[in-house]
């Protein structure tokens, strides 16, 4: 108990902290975090409250685009279902999935729920968070897409988010839950996965602020990497 009594101070300290600051202390808590998923149960929900209490609430406001991203087979059924709910309440215009291995299969779900293919759109590029950010602002991007609708679980949003705006989307988070079926060991998994990756970013300087030339032009590695693998799915072909 006292080990949480210290990480929801340094988290406090961390809200209210210098942006010079900010970096260690969020080292230092999800250092910490990491430690508590590994031992409990109770660990689990304060390290998932640790990745969710700073998200911006989903406002209702409508975007360019609705971007689902790809998680495994565990999570596509909810992903989808979600999706297909957004596109019918008007938020976006268009879908786009993103993620190797789960673009298509979300792609052609949709279409059998009825969405029409010209208003679906895909990337199988992408083997990571980062890739997904990467592939889904060159071809979105160039069509003027700047507001998305990010969908992804609570675990997987911060990180998202964190770099999709990196990217240079305006980005309104719509957060799902996990998926039911997953164990403690399996949510267990999942938060160390985030926590590391976050502790990763921050010591790599990943999460640095894109230089303006950055986020207008597409890196040709990029365009060539998506021609030559022929990894843009689309819902009308």
């Amino acid at each position: 108990m006292e080990i949480l009594v210290q990480l929801m101070f340094l988290w406090v300290v961390w809200l209210v902290s210098p942006r010079r600051w900010q970096r260690p202390l969020a080292i230092l808590c999800g250092t910490i975090a990491v430690i508590l998923v590994s031992i409990s149960s109770w660990g689990v929900q304060i390290a998932l409250w640790g990745l969710t209490v700073r998200l911006p609430p989903d406002t209702g406001e409508s975007a360019d685009a609705i971007v689902v991203l790809g998680r495994g087979e565990a999570f596509r059924d909810l992903r989808t279902g979600t999706v297909q709910e957004l596109w019918r309440a008007g938020r976006a215009p268009q879908i786009f999935a993103s993620g190797m291995m789960d673009a298509r299969p979300i792609v052609q779900s949709l279409k059998e729920l009825g969405v029409p293919g010209r208003d679906l759109n895909g990337e199988e590029c992408s083997r990571s968070t980062q890739e997904n950010a990467v592939f889904t602002a060159a071809l979105l991007k160039p069509r003027g897409t700047e507001r998305i609708l990010l969908v992804t679980d609570a675990a997987h949003m911060l990180r998202s988010l964190l770099i999709f705006h990196r990217s240079g989307f305006q980005v309104i988070p719509h957060v799902i839950s996990l998926p039911v079926q997953f164990s403690l060991l399996a949510q267990q998994r999942c938060l160390l996965r985030e926590y590391l990756a976050l502790i990763h970013y921050f010591l790599t300087g990943e999460m640095a602020k894109p230089k303006p030339e950055q986020l207008i032009s597409v890196p040709a590695e990029v365009t060539t990497q998506i021609q030559t693998w022929n990894c843009w799915v689309q819902g009308v072909i």
